[in-house]
């Protein structure tokens, strides 16, 4: 085709529809980019933890009940007001003016008694008025000193790592950021402070928030606009990047919250409510979990790393592989465990509460708690002797296929968090007896070290919260009391 022919052809194309496919193009790939940044935009944005004695409110002034001029006494009445003018030298004058003056001094005596009664009843409205001031100030004062006591008494809590405190501040700190875009708003937070671990589920977008279509072009046959379709493998692609960005901003979020240092480990579940298309029926499947430590997080160069390489190799994540089909991943805590509505305030019911303190167990005795529970669950168990068991207490078997097979547990009645050397012992015995999981269940806690040598290892630690979240489920009456020391 000769140049003139090339020229006419492009004359034959409406330049309206050409620039329409070019600014459609243009909008998905701003949408591309917005969703690459996520994880940038937060980190540009200071993330600074409540101090909660600025939440104090200032002390009020009750506002002055007394106008001014009611401040001031009024002036009395004064003869001269009074007074008549002095008589003419006229015949009989004299007596006119003395009933003028008799008359003037009567009118000057009510004025007087009206002005004395005058200023009794301001004296007695600005009594009343100022009495009526300080009760007001009182009122107001005590209200601000028992929301200042609260305030105190809460910050107490949450540096003593009280649970509902530490929960009820994580809480309000991630209610306040704003999610980019239309991204769901749902999460839910559970200190374990056994643990000192955070767990938290945070509701995903679905996969529909990447575009669907890669460009568009306009096709002159057809006079139409149309949709290039973004591959399949891409769009998995995309959407696992902004998933394991959420992962990362949300750790980014909860560490930098943390002004009363008092979360070592978190753990984060990233949930997609859906509908199951087979089953028409309302779906939440984990399509990514991890736990971090506050070290591992602050080793972290947050704005040089590729987010879902950080995640699956140096968190040890689990990612759905097909989160397009809802396929889901095991949580490496599910929230429940941690929830703290599933644990009742001990404090409360201690001196009242019929159900038995695991602390004042014997270690056999809870080991055979352990098996119990386990057995409930829908485990085949079978106890070891004590002396016997090389390190196993207890040994259970799944029978669902896949996700089964053979667990070794360890049941520790401790009151002190247990070391990381015993979570590494565990690991040994899953190994040597060849085992699918370990599992170790205490009474007390876990710290970040025993977490962080546990990510990406066939390791479930179950703390003294999620003990009792799992007695409760299975109707197992037990609570933890700490014994007085």
């Amino acid at each position: 085709m000769d140049r003139s022919m090339e020229g006419h052809a492009r004359s034959d194309r409406p330049p309206g529809r050409t620039a329409e496919a070019a600014q459609r193009t243009a909008a998905v790939q701003e949408r591309v980019q917005v969703l690459a940044d996520i994880l940038a935009d937060a980190l540009a944005v200071d993330v600074n933890g409540t101090d909660l004695q600025t939440l104090k409110r200032a002390p009020r002034r009750a506002p002055p009940t007394v106008s001014p001029a009611d401040l001031q006494a009024h002036p009395g009445p004064v003869w001269d007001a009074f007074v008549p003018h002095p008589p003419f030298r006229w015949w009989g004058a004299q007596r006119r003016y003395a009933r003028r003056l008799a008359d003037a001094e009567d009118r000057f005596a009510e004025a007087i008694e009206r002005h004395r009664a005058s200023e009794e009843t301001r004296r007695e409205r600005v009594a009343k008025a100022l009495r009526e001031q300080v009760e007001h100030q009182r009122r107001l004062d005590e209200a601000t000193a028992e929301q200042h006591a609260r305030i105190d008494a809460y910050e107490r809590a949450v540096e003593n790592r009280g649970r509902a405190a530490v929960t009820r501040y994580f809480t309000k700190a991630l209610d306040r950021v704003a999610e980019p875009l239309d991204f769901p708003r749902r999460r839910k937070v559970g200190y374990v402070p056994e643990s000192t671990l955070l767990a938290v589920e945070w509701d995903l977008p679905d996969v529909s928030v990447v575009p669907a279509e890669a460009s568009y072009r306009y096709d002159r046959a057809l006079d139409a606009v149309l949709a290039v379709p973004r591959d399949p493998l891409e769009l998995r692609r995309l959407y696992q990047q902004l998933v394991a960005q959420l992962a990362l901003r949300a750790l980014h979020l909860i560490f930098g919250s943390d002004r009363y240092g008092v979360v070592d480990t978190v753990v984060f579940n990233g949930m997609l409510e859906s509908v199951d298309l087979t089953t028409g029926q309302t779906v939440r499947p984990c399509l990514i979990t991890l736990r971090a430590t506050r070290e591992q997080f602050q080793a972290l160069v947050l704005d040089q790393l590729d987010p879902v390489a950080c995640v699956r190799h140096y968190f040890a994540a689990e990612v759905s592989r097909h989160p397009e089909e809802l396929q889901p991943v095991e949580p490496v805590l599910e929230f429940d465990l941690a929830d703290p509505r599933t644990i009742e305030a001990v404090d409360v019911i201690s001196e009242i509460d019929a159900r038995p303190n695991l602390l004042d167990l014997s270690p056999e005795s809870f080991e055979h708690l352990v098996h119990n529970l386990l057995t409930r669950m829908g485990l085949e168990t079978r106890l070891f002797r004590q002396g016997t068991d090389g390190g196993i207490d207890c040994v259970a078997y799944d029978p669902r296929p896949i996700t089964g097979g053979k667990f070794v547990v360890q049941a520790k009645l401790w009151t002190r968090t247990v070391p990381p050397s015993a979570v590494r012992d565990l690991f040994g015995t899953v190994v040597d007896a060849g085992a699918t999981k370990g599992i170790l269940i205490t009474t007390s806690g876990f710290g970040p070290t025993s977490y962080q040598f546990a990510n990406g290892k066939p390791l479930q630690l179950i703390d003294g919260t999620a003990l009792l979240s799992l007695c409760h489920l299975h109707n197992i009456p037990a609570r933890i009391i700490p014994r007085a020391s």
